[in-house]
């Protein structure tokens, strides 16, 4: 199951790249994730896991979305919304095995399952799954991992007795997929491995999908002694340059990695200097005078020396997917495939993009920042704006 909530973790529209490439299903947290699916043309079967009373969960049932179940009063507001769309609802009954957050309590999954048995019989819904999320599958050798898999395996016994015959029992997300923790349920839920994410660092096989370019403003020569940015936490040591570029916090560069964080210019990696602003950062690049236009390179996989969305986490004290999802929506996305890695000529001043791979879809906006998805889509012909460059 490929699971493509948040924007499929800041990647955009990658369903028909996840499908062709293997995926059997989607997984998103809210109805509105799936419904935007459903009208993009994605057939394949869709979870909804994520909803609160009052969703509308009357189109879903309509557009054949599954929907998860974690508590009665969802369980009976679904079953009237599948009433009242003259369909079966397909659930999928949701325990929580140790988060402590969204899932059935233990202690009322009997009554859970019983009623569900009865609104089954109704034929309002039908359970087609259970479901569980686990809490420390990061860490091979935590024995809570022991602890929510017996939560996972009474839960199913329970279902089954109360006459309940759930095919889809899935447990495992990336990292117990990666570790081996949720091992021998199906289907796994891998959202973050999709795109080149390893929560449990126990593996270097997976590639960072993402890449996050921009293109420099301006550049100029800065004395010693020049002051950068807010409140001057950063001032020259000596004569350098500096080159401006159009992207800042609110496209998704964390400001606590500021005073911390590189990119990559010219094959080598650069620091941003001074605090990192809303729509502007800045480079120190030494001796060299770079032209506007030039590309700098963000993030990316990090085989071309850039650093990568592993070290931008570490930068700002948090995990690689918050560092994805925070792209912020201005950034202009092109779609990718692997099947070369010509470059491409750097775009005109104040656009960026991504030079990993060519351009197989979505044209890049107006916007002065852009982000590339490698996908395994067939390859179409490039967008005016793209052939243009």
């Amino acid at each position: 199951m490929a699971v493509l909530k948040a924007d499929a973790f800041g990647h955009g529209d990658v369903a028909a790249a996840v499908l062709e490439a293997g995926a059997e299903s989607i997984g998103v947290t809210s109805i509105d994730e799936a419904l935007a699916l459903r009208q993009a043309g994605v057939g394949a079967p869709i979870l909804s896991w994520l909803n609160a009373p009052g969703a509308d969960f009357e189109t879903a049932v309509r557009e054949g979305v599954d929907l998860a179940v974690p508590g009665l009063e969802l369980l009976f507001e679904i079953a009237r919304a599948a009433r009242a769309a003259g369909a079966t609802a397909r659930v999928h009954l949701h325990i929580d095995v140790g988060t402590g957050r969204d899932g059935c309590p233990p202690r009322d999954w009997a009554t859970l399952c019983s009623l569900a048995r009865e609104q089954e019989a109704a034929g309002a819904i039908r359970v087609v799954g259970v479901m569980g999320h686990m809490s420390c599958a990061d860490d091979p050798q935590s024995g809570q991992n022991v602890r929510e898999r017996l939560v996972f395996e009474n839960a199913i016994r329970t279902a089954r007795r109360r006459a309940l015959r759930p095919h889809l029992l899935h447990l495992a997300a990336t990292a117990a997929t990666i570790t081996g923790a949720g091992a021998g349920y199906g289907p796994h839920r891998i959202g973050a491995g999709l795109f080149g994410i390893d929560p449990s660092h126990t593996t270097d096989v997976l590639r960072p999908a993402l890449t996050l370019t921009s293109t420099v403003v301006s550049s100029r020569e800065a004395p010693a002694g020049t002051g950068v940015g807010y409140g001057h936490d950063f001032v020259t040591r000596d004569r350098t340059h500096l080159a401006l570029l159009p992207l800042g916090y609110a496209d998704g560069l964390p400001r606590a990695a500021s005073g911390r964080a590189e990119v990559l210019v010219r094959g080598e990696r650069r620091p941003l200097v001074g605090r990192f602003s809303m729509d502007m950062v800045v480079v120190d690049t030494g001796d060299v005078l770079l032209r506007p236009g030039e590309r700098v390179t963000v993030f990316g996989p990090g085989r071309d020396g850039e650093p990568t969305v592993a070290e931008w986490a570490a930068w700002s004290h948090t995990i690689e997917h918050e560092i994805v999802t925070a792209v912020g929506s201005r950034t202009s996305r092109i779609r990718r495939t692997l099947d070369t890695s010509t470059p491409r000529t750097p775009a005109p001043s104040g656009e960026t993009a991504c030079l990993s791979t060519p351009a197989a879809g979505s044209p890049s906006s107006e916007a002065a920042r852009t982000t590339s998805t490698r996908s395994p889509s067939p390859r179409r012909p490039p967008s005016r704006a793209l052939s243009a460059r």
